[in-house]
């Protein structure tokens, strides 16, 4: 596999090894003592899977301490642009983005640790996500991020023909200046 560094600290882009032939392929999606030696050393502990329709755009969501995950994030059908907001308060990269494609062609991975908010957009016609997270879904420390705001300037990859598709939650989320946030980043 290859890590390799994205804009901001700590995000990783992995690409794996495929090794393809007329019958299919195989690769490694994670290999503990591989991620540990490049830096991620997380005790993955909950597996999630999620399938969305072309237009659905999910996040941007984290959780705070002391339930905060990192997530090691694939699509593995379809195509989503992936994005990890830093909400580490003494970071310099506070309130930056950094977003990739992840798709069934590329088999990219994205490492988004604690202490980010996490959003994709499905660019194809469905995408189905898995990904892991070192700590258990909790309703009570689950917060959001409005997707849109302008202070983040993401540059979500919206075609003209695509219509934007938002839960309630979602589509209600505060902007980054007035989230709830116990993120600090010299303690990530």
């Amino acid at each position: 596999m290859e890590f390799i560094k994205t804009e901001i600290e700590d995000v990783i882009l992995i690409k794996p090894k495929v090794f393809g032939d007329d019958r299919g392929f195989f690769m490694e999606t994670y290999k503990k003592s591989l991620f540990t030696a490049h830096g991620i050393s997380n005790d993955f502990i909950q597996n999630n899977h999620s399938k969305s329709k072309r237009g659905v755009l999910r996040g941007l969501h984290y959780q705070l301490n002391p339930y905060a995950q990192a997530k090691l994030v694939r699509c593995i059908s379809g195509c989503i642009f992936d994005v990890a907001v830093d909400l580490r308060r003494g970071s310099k990269t506070f309130g930056h983005w950094v977003g990739y494609e992840l798709n069934d062609k590329n088999k990219y991975m994205l490492y988004i640790p604690r202490g980010f908010a996490h959003g994709f957009l499905t660019l194809s016609d469905s995408a189905e996500l898995i990904y892991k997270t070192d700590n258990e879904y909790s309703l009570e420390y689950d917060r959001g991020l409005l997707f849109n705001d302008p202070k983040l300037g993401i540059n979500w990859p919206i075609a003209n023909d695509m219509d934007i598709i938002l839960s309630d939650k979602d589509r209600n989320q505060p902007c980054l200046e007035d989230i709830e946030n116990n993120f600090d980043y010299e303690s990530n």
